[in-house]
């Protein structure tokens, strides 16, 4: 329940509270409303990426591909988003984070529709290509423009919308799968890609719609503007003029120190020079490799593989099971959002990761203990299928989209774009790594032993969380470099 609704409950038993209540500010809905415009791009990432779960055992039969290939296909994406996610910073300094979301429609416009029609399997990276620039795209700009437009009051809230909304393309390919798995087998997998590309010319249209980030055209010495979007998209006039004083300082510092160097040279110059820099970049590199390095994509890319392995036969049942699995994930994402401006990002990372641990040593022992055993295939299918789902509600509770909030939160103004850059680019790496790996992972150590790695790094994860990462809840984004001493 939102701190307003609880307040006029509240005001119903007692004058005190009448008092109390009527001296909180109403929450503005406006920026949630550019926040959710901005962050249905991540709809399509989430789908572009994940597609491939279902699609890959029809393509195989269609056109040939083999284990191998399949390997290469599904974790390419996230190497190929490094294009995206190191441009993103530069396009969005310099075009405004509005035009650098249209832009990103048009690579998830053009690349499912190369993979659509593609006749063999150069075609089909050529199209994963593209649309792997608009990933990286994506990871980079959502989540920057929704912290950069949200008041303090509900950052967090809408600072996690892209991992809501890539959580909702996961789900949505994996109904798309399901859909379309009973056509003829050159078509099913044509119309599973294909069905990504209409969205993308309304959503751009929509994206014109939204105001610039206030603090992009502050940078841009664009004063009276960034004054009318901060009017706009805060809860009082008293927190739009603090938020503009606080934006001012900012890029004044970040002006000066561009002035003794050479523009973002100047800046990135601190990472070498200022501790507090290197402890941001440091947390922000390190919180990125651990939400993938413990195998969230193993089980989103290869979902049906998983649990073919724990006995699961059919493949309409396995598609199905492909779907609860992304109903789950999806959900379980909206109690992060209702939680994280109250129970605070910190406890949820720990319960994430803890969860996420506990699950995954699960998981591999369900293999250790079924594997190969045919006449209990159907206890360790159900059994995996439990454990999965509880990997991905912890996962996504959590870290899924926290690692994303905190790292746009604690990046200060001056490298906010270049250092979400950064830190999505290790995002990617790692994913395209574990999922560029998966099959030959656990071809080599067993299905359990994969398993059982990945629970090792999320219990590092935990103690990383718990040792280094200060709670920034409530905190305003300039605020942050007072507490990371970043100044």
């Amino acid at each position: 329940m939102a701190p307003d609704v609880e307040a006029r409950l509240l005001a119903a038993s007692s004058k005190p509270a009448t008092a109390a209540a009527a001296s909180l500010p109403r929450r503005n809905k406006y920026p949630f409303f550019c926040a959710v415009l901005a962050s249905m791009t991540s709809v399509l990432m989430g789908y572009n990426v994940a597609v491939t779960s279902g699609a890959q055992i029809f393509m195989a039969e269609d056109l040939g591909v083999s284990d191998a290939q399949i390997e290469v296909l599904s974790g390419a994406i996230n190497i190929y988003s490094l294009v995206g996610a190191l441009l993103a910073g530069w396009t969005s300094d310099r075009l405004g984070r509005r035009l650098t979301i249209v832009l990103t429609n048009g690579f998830f416009l053009a690349g499912p529709l190369v993979m659509s029609l593609a006749g063999g399997y150069a075609a089909l990276m050529a199209g994963r290509f593209v649309a792997g620039i608009g990933v990286g795209y994506a990871l980079v700009i959502a989540p920057v423009y929704a912290a950069e437009i949200s008041p303090a009051s509900s950052r967090g809230l809408l600072s996690s919308l892209p991992e809501i909304f890539i959580n909702g393309g996961v789900m949505l390919s994996y109904v798309s799968n399901f859909a379309f798995s009973g056509l003829p087998v050159h078509l099913s997998w044509r119309l599973m890609f294909a069905a990504g590309v209409v969205p993308t010319v309304f959503l751009a249209a929509g994206v014109l719609t939204m105001p610039e980030s206030p603090r992009w055209l502050a940078m841009k010495g664009r004063r009276g503007e960034a004054r009318v979007v901060l009017d706009r998209t805060s809860d009082t006039p008293a927190e739009a003029e603090q938020r503009l004083q606080e934006i001012e300082d900012v890029v004044a510092a970040a002006g000066s120190v561009a002035g003794n160097g050479n523009g973002g040279g100047g800046a990135w110059k601190e990472v070498a020079t200022k501790p507090g820099v290197r402890r941001v970049l440091a947390i922000v590199l390190t919180l990125q490799f651990f939400q993938q390095a413990s195998g969230i994509d193993s089980v989103v890319l290869y979902g049906p593989r998983v649990l073919a392995a724990a006995g699961v036969a059919s493949n309409t049942l396995l598609l199905g099971l492909n779907v609860v699995f992304g109903v789950a994930k999806a959900s379980s994402i909206l109690v992060a959002m209702a939680l994280t401006d109250r129970v605070g990002r910190r406890p949820l990372l720990l319960a994430s990761t803890g969860g996420m641990t506990a699950s995954l040593l699960a998981l591999g022992s369900v293999f250790a203990a079924f594997g190969g055993a045919r006449d209990d295939a159907a206890v360790a299918a159900g059994a995996a299928v439990a454990v999965v789902v509880a990997f991905v509600c912890a996962f996504s509770v959590g870290i899924g989209p926290l690692a994303w909030v905190y790292s746009s939160e604690i990046l200060p103004l001056r490298l906010r774009g270049q250092g979400a850059g950064v830190g999505t680019a290790m995002n990617r790496v790692v994913s395209g790594v574990v999922t560029m790996t998966f099959i030959s992972l656990y071809g080599a150590i067993t299905m359990a032993g994969a398993f059982y790695l990945y629970a090792a790094i999320a219990a590092a994860s935990f103690v990383f969380i718990y040792a280094c990462l200060p709670e920034t809840r409530g905190r305003s984004l300039e605020d942050m470099e007072e507490l990371f001493h970043t100044k």
